[in-house]
């Protein structure tokens, strides 16, 4: 059976800086990260060996513990590949005619993603996602990595709201942090992501979710 693997990054640790320190970039990947790779692996482990020897009653809190570990990791590695070293500026195309739609204009959007990402509570994320449903854009404040999201919702967008990826650069000024990330947002990603959610696929976890 195939195991979650660390992605590795398509640019060095130090090339988000001054936005994302290097240190901070270097412990949130190698650190942060793999403990949600490792986590995820071990608890697909021990539901195995649970279903095996029949202890049903152990099942509910292995397969939360898989959703907190598993959602951790898938979001990273989509937040690995929101950012550029050559990112920043704004979308062009679909996605700005979708942006401009739904939200009234880009700087709207932008304002609106920053708010729900700098008054996250706790830990969490703001988060840009197509709800096929309505299909239309919409932003959630994801609570940790699995709560108040909306099931069906493809993200598109991620900014990491939890401590570990800003408090050592910026203290307790979150806003700051989330107000440098767009200067690092890869808009072509994000455009992929959103033609891709259109007409029903994921991109960009293969590598990241399934390996040997």
């Amino acid at each position: 059976m195939s195991s979650y693997v660390l992605p590795e990054l398509a640019y060095d640790y130090g090339a988000l800086a001054p936005a994302i320190s290097g240190e901070i970039l270097e412990l949130h990947h190698g650190a942060h990260h793999a403990a949600y790779v490792r986590g995820a692996n071990l608890v697909t482990e021990q539901l195995q060996q649970a279903r095996a020897a029949g202890a049903l009653e152990s099942l509910a809190g292995l397969e939360r513990a898989l959703a907190f570990n598993l959602s951790g990791h898938a979001l990273h590695s989509i937040f690995w590949q929101n950012l550029s070293p050559n990112g920043g500026d704004r979308p062009e195309g679909d996605l700005a005619a979708a942006i401009d739609e739904f939200f009234g204009s880009f700087d709207s959007f932008r304002a609106e993603m920053t708010a729900v990402t700098g008054t996250v509570q706790g830990s969490g994320w703001g988060v840009l996602a197509w709800d096929p449903v309505g299909a239309r854009l919409v932003v959630h404040q994801l609570h940790d990595h699995h709560a108040n999201f909306a099931v069906t919702s493809a993200p598109l967008l991620v900014f990491d709201a939890w401590e570990h990826a800003f408090y050592l650069q910026y203290r307790n000024v979150k806003t700051d942090y989330v107000e440098r990330l767009w200067s690092l947002v890869d808009w072509a990603d994000v455009g992929r992501r959103f033609d891709a959610a259109r007409a029903g696929r994921v991109i960009g976890l293969t590598a990241a979710i399934g390996g040997e």
